[in-house]
């Protein structure tokens, strides 16, 4: 265990979480894996030793992290007993799995830790992979009751700082104030996180690549379509896209067009008329609903579905921007739960989740020894979801598709996805 370099002063040391926390069940894990190929310096008995100093320097300001949860209390006691820090080495190729190569989904599925999840385990989890033929990766698992992408990936990118710079050039510290704006309520229970309702069904991740030249295609097709009145945003178009697929293959599976729910997670950071640091780490999102309707069965094009997306998030956005209490953003974020649960427990209508890193400094992460080549998330067994992540170059986005079996066949097979993802462009 690394634990903080430093004690947690006594009045930080019980934490209340939020009730944006309650809505998200404590053995949920964010999974994140960061590839760095090799640069020619390969003393990485140094990198994980700058690495664990770097790490125990900086819990103690992300002291939350290295506490452990305790349901009962609903509280995070920040007892300082460290996050889980462990160290392999890969037989295999690192060049491969930056091709991203599907045969190489196993050994990556081995590069991150996997949480047993017991009472009184560490909230974080990290592996540092040493690859035999040069290069390294760091796999990370935070549980997600205490943490949103925005904090994942805040705690990445000031660890990096750290770990390159010294501590003391890590310049903002996080806040944690969230649960005094939006304290535990008794009234919520317990999130069972949509387990499966199909869960004997194999479910299976993909990874599609929307270039920056194919998105360009894409917003020029959903331009002409729309007369000008809206300019489509990147994640916009790769929503649709998918929605529109997906909505084809569940037609051709049961004969009929299904009404749907699409849920897209909003991070409020900066977005509602409340006095919260823009630094809050935990869980601040909430979630903007689109939806699709079984007699829309004229308005199938693409833009139509641009125009649902568009039209879900501007409404969340202009609700958000009115929010002035506690009250106010629980009374709107405990009627979208109560609409997603029931679009979710209902057999005739589908639900597709989506979740957009894009815009969060993902390649930012450079730790001495280069920013990294590849990101990548992991997959989570039994959960249907759609991941969007920025490539590289910042122009494109990376799509994170998880489906049952049969739905991927014909979703992969679709011409849209052929065209949109394929390299004739």
């Amino acid at each position: 265990m690394i634990t903080p370099s430093s004690p947690t002063p006594h009045h930080l040391q019980n934490l209340k979480i939020s009730w944006l926390d309650q809505f998200l069940s404590p053995h949920n894990y964010l999974p994140f894996i960061f590839y760095y190929p090799s640069n020619g310096d390969e003393n990485n008995e140094e990198r994980s030793k700058q690495l664990q100093n770097s790490l125990s320097e900086i819990l103690t300001i992300f002291y939350p992290l290295a506490g452990r949860y305790i349901d009962n209390n609903l509280i995070i006691d920040c007892n300082d007993k460290g996050v889980e820090y462990t160290e392999a080495q890969v037989s295999g190729c690192l060049s491969r799995l930056l091709e991203g190569g599907e045969l190489e989904t196993e050994l990556r599925n081995h590069l991150a830790p996997h949480p047993v999840q017991p009472d009184n385990s560490p909230l974080v989890l990290i592996q540092f992979n040493m690859f035999e033929s040069g290069g390294v990766a760091i796999g990370l698992c935070v549980t997600h009751r205490v943490a949103d992408a925005y904090t994942v990936f805040t705690f990445v990118r000031t660890w990096a700082t750290a770990c390159k710079l010294g501590f003391d050039e890590v310049l903002h510290a996080p806040s944690f104030q969230l649960p005094s704006f939006f304290p535990s309520r008794d009234t919520i229970s317990s999130p069972n996180r949509f387990i499966g309702r199909n869960h004997h069904k194999i479910v299976v991740m993909k990874r599609f690549v929307f270039t920056g030249a194919a998105l360009s295609k894409l917003k020029a097709v959903v331009s002409a379509s729309v007369n000008g009145s809206h300019q489509p945003t990147r994640v916009e178009v790769v929503t649709a896209v998918i929605w529109k697929t997906l909505t084809m293959v569940a037609q051709a599976k049961h004969g009929r067009l299904r009404p749907s729910l699409l849920s897209h997670t909003f991070n409020m950071r900066g977005k509602i008329a409340m006095p919260i640091p823009d630094n809050s780490c935990g869980n601040f999102i909430n979630v903007a609903l689109s939806h699709f309707t079984a007699d829309d069965e004229t308005k199938v094009q693409l833009h139509d579905f641009v125009d649902r997306v568009y039209n879900g998030i501007k409404n969340m956005v202009s609700d958000c921007a009115r929010v002035s209490s506690d009250d106010e953003l629980f009374v709107m974020a405990e009627k979208i739960r109560i609409e997603t649960i029931k679009a979710f427990t209902r057999s005739e209508m589908d639900l597709y989740m989506f979740n957009s890193w894009c815009r969060m400094p993902v390649y930012q992460a450079d730790f001495g020894w280069g920013k990294p080549g590849w990101v990548s998330g992991l997959y989570v067994p039994g959960v249907e979801m759609v991941f969007l992540v920025d490539t590289k170059d910042g122009d494109g986005i990376e799509a994170w598709v998880s489906l049952e079996e049969d739905t991927m066949l014909l979703f992969q097979e679709n011409p849209d996805i052929k065209a949109f993802t394929g390299q004739e462009l």
